[in-house]
């Protein structure tokens, strides 16, 4: 039976990616991201970031290496994102699988507790991310403006199930792993916690 701690993110951000400063990088002494791009970067078959995304990208990307991980086998369409962000991409990542994943981290040369996976969905993102050892920070979806906000059936199907197996959110102030024992500075982020 898979273990509850594989699916808990080590920090939930309550939002989008776009809320994903600088300072709570530096504050968990995070040097690289590998992002999910679907639901996490851009809305569902959008084909370009938004220009509120550039904004975010540029002081995130003075303090930490980036990488686009996806799913996705769309190569138009992930490609066309990655190329306006300038950033290097793995198309058909397999997210659990920790292949390709590996390789992005190889590549930033950085120790793998250093490099934070970001992403929208626990059962892909969360747990490829837990599985290598990185940090895993659990976003909300980015979705596009005919969906409505609440609509994620898969989203809270993983919620359901990660619950039924022992997971549940709790708000906290402080990281519970002895990696990250910084207090949260900038309010207040959620994190997953076992029931057992």
């Amino acid at each position: 039976m898979l273990k509850a701690a594989i699916l808990k993110p080590d920090l939930i951000l309550g939002d989008t990616v776009l809320a994903l400063t600088p300072e709570i990088l530096q504050q968990y002494q995070l040097k690289g991201l590998v992002l999910d791009i679907d639901e996490t970067l851009v809305p569902l078959r959008q084909k370009e970031p938004s220009e509120e995304l550039r904004e975010w990208m540029e002081p995130v990307r003075k303090v930490a290496s980036i990488w686009l991980a996806s799913n996705n086998l769309s190569v138009n369409r992930i490609s066309s994102i990655a190329q306006s962000l300038d950033l290097p991409y793995i198309l058909g990542a397999r997210k659990p699988s920790r292949r390709k994943l590996r390789s992005a981290i190889t590549a930033m040369n950085l120790p793998v507790e250093r490099v934070a996976m970001v992403g929208d969905h626990l059962f892909t993102d969360i747990l490829a991310g837990n599985r290598l050892g990185m940090f895993t920070i659990l976003v909300e979806p980015m979705v596009g403006q005919d969906i409505s906000p609440s609509a994620h059936p898969i989203r809270d199907f993983e919620i359901w199930l990660s619950q039924l197996l022992g997971v549940s959110l709790k708000p906290s102030q402080q990281k519970e792993k002895s990696r990250n024992e910084s207090p949260n500075p900038g309010g207040q982020n959620w994190h997953f916690q076992s029931n057992h």
